[in-house]
C-alpha cells in the first residue's frame, strides 16, 4: 500500500532531503520525544542533529550558505519533523520566517551580516507581532519606536515569542508615526509600522540593555520549546536595524512572513494528523474485543477512512499553497485554506485516534495523550480559523466580484 500523504513531481534531491529527515524523525525524535515533552525539556541534542543537517538554512540561498531550497520543500521536512514531535517544528519556523523576511526585504548590508550565520544555525531567529491586549487585532499595536537621533527608542510589552528565549535575533513590529501626522497614523495604521530587527543574547533575563525576556510561559502542550513575553523599556536601536532601511513597511513585511508561517502551520497539521493516524491504526491492529482485533469492527475501518482522507486532503492543500508561493504568486487564500482545513483536520484525526485508543489514550504512557494536547495549538497559531476565514471570504470576493 502507497503511504499516505505522498507529493508527486519531486526532484531527486528533494527527495533525498526528505528520506535524510525521515530517518532523523524516525530514529532521533520520536524515540525520545515523549519523555522530552513531559519534563517540559529544551530538545538541545535534537536541535543540534538538525543543525549539522543544514536544516536552519534549507530556505537561505546557496550565496549565504544555505541549500537554497524551495517553501515546499521546506513545508515537507516540517511536515516530516512535526510527525515527530511538532515543537521541534516550531523552533525551526520562526526562524525561517525571519530569515525570509530577510531575504525578502532585507537591506544588502542586512543579508550579508545576519543570513550565513542563519543558514548555520550559529544565529536563531524569533518574530514578534502580537501584544497582550492585541489578540488577531495588528492595527491595534501599541509597542512603539521613537526616533532619537541617529537610533530609535523602542517601548512596549510583546507575547508569545517562539524561541523568544533561545533566539539571538528578533523581528518585532513596533508602531514608528515618523512622516505621519496623528490623523494620517490614526486613519492608516497599517502604514505606520515597521518591522526592527533585535540582536540579543540567548536566555532570560535583561538579554541586552532596555530588552527583558521574562521566563517560559507554561503551557497545555506545545512543551519543549520556549514561549515568551518581551518588555522593551527605552531599548536603543541604530537605524540601520530597521528593516529593509525604510520605515512604514512593517506590516506588509510581517503579513509576507506570516503567509510563509501559515503554510509551515498547515504542514505541522498534516504532520501530526499522520503520526495520530499512525498510531490509531497500529494500536487498532493490537487491540483485541470481542474475540477480533478492534480493526476488523465496521465502526473501526470507518474512522480510519475518514481520518486517512483528512490526511491526504490536508497534504494536498498544503502543497498547492507552498507551490503557489515559491512560484512568486499571491497566494495568501490558498495559504488561509490550508492552514484553516489542516489545523481543524488535525484536530479531529487526533481526536479519533484518541478515541481508538479508548481508555489508554487518556494515559501518559502513550504518545496519543501528547498529540491531542499539542493540536490544539494549530487552531490559533498564525491566526484563528475566524482569521483565515475573514482572509478567505475576501479574497473570494475579490476574485467574484458581482458585475451588475
Amino acid at each position: 500500500m502507497a503511504r499516505l500523504a505522498q507529493t508527486a513531481g519531486l526532484t531527486d534531491i528533494q527527495q533525498e532531503i526528505l528520506s535524510t529527515v525521515r530517518d532523523f524523525v524516525d530514529k532521533e525524535i520520536i524515540p525520545v520525544a515523549t519523555g522530552l515533552e513531559h519534563r517540559d525539556e529544551y530538545p538541545q541534542q535534537i536541535v543540534d542533529g538538525l543543525k549539522e543537517l543544514g536544516l536552519f538554512g534549507l530556505m537561505i540561498p546557496e550565496e549565504y550558505g544555505g541549500l537554497g531550497e524551495s517553501l515546499l520543500t521546506y513545508a515537507l521536512c516540517v511536515e516530516e519533523i512535526a510527525r515527530g514531535w511538532m515543537s521541534v517544528s516550531g523552533i525551526i519556523n520562526t526562524h525561517f520566517i525571519v530569515a525570509y523576511m530577510l531575504k525578502q526585504h532585507g537591506t544588502q548590508e542586512q543579508k550579508d551580516h545576519f543570513l550565513p550565520r542563519m543558514a548555520a544555525g550559529d544565529v536563531r531567529g524569533a518574530f514578534s507581532m502580537s501584544e497582550p491586549a492585541l489578540g488577531s487585532d495588528v492595527s491595534a499595536i501599541t509597542s512603539k519606536a521613537v526616533k532619537d537621533g541617529d537610533e530609535y527608542v523602542l517601548n512596549g510589552q510583546k507575547m508569545w515569542l517562539t524561541n523568544g528565549g533561545t533566539s539571538s535575533l528578533v523581528a518585532v513590529l513596533v508602531r514608528s508615526d515618523e512622516g505621519h501626522s496623528p490623523e494620517e497614523a490614526a486613519a492608516k495604521p497599517h502604514k505606520s509600522m515597521t518591522t526592527f530587527l533585535i540582536e540579543k543574547e540567548p536566555g532570560f533575563g535583561e538579554v541586552r540593555p532596555g530588552l527583558t525576556i521574562p521566563g517560559k510561559i507554561d503551557k497545555m502542550g506545545y512543551k519543549g520549546v520556549d514561549t515568551t513575553e518581551m518588555i522593551m523599556d527605552g531599548l536603543r536601536l541604530p537605524a540601520d536595524r530597521v528593516l529593509g532601511g525604510v520605515t512604514g513597511r512593517g506590516f506588509y513585511q510581517m503579513m509576507d512572513g506570516v503567509e510563509v508561517g501559515r503554510v509551515n502551520v498547515a504542514a505541522r497539521g498534516c504532520g501530526v494528523a499522520q503520526r495520530a493516524f499512525e498510531l490509531g491504526v497500529s494500536y487498532a491492529q493490537q487491540r483485541h474485543t470481542f474475540g477480533k482485533p478492534i480493526a476488523q469492527h465496521q465502526a473501526i475501518q470507518f474512522k480510519l477512512a475518514e481520518m486517512a482522507t483528512k490526511v491526504e486532503a490536508a497534504h494536498a492543500m498544503m502543497v498547492n499553497a507552498a507551490r503557489k508561493k515559491d512560484s512568486g504568486e499571491r497566494n495568501d487564500l490558498e495559504a488561509g485554506m490550508a492552514k484553516y482545513l489542516a489545523s481543524e483536520y488535525c484536530k479531529e484525526v487526533v481526536e479519533d485516534a484518541f478515541r481508538i485508543h479508548g481508555g489508554y489514550g487518556f494515559s501518559k504512557e502513550y504518545e496519543i495523550e501528547r498529540l491531542y494536547r499539542e493540536a490544539p495549538m494549530l487552531l490559533i497559531g498564525e491566526g484563528t480559523a475566524e482569521i483565515q476565514k475573514m482572509i478567505i471570504g475576501r479574497r473570494l470576493l475579490e476574485e467574484y466580484r458581482f458585475q451588475g
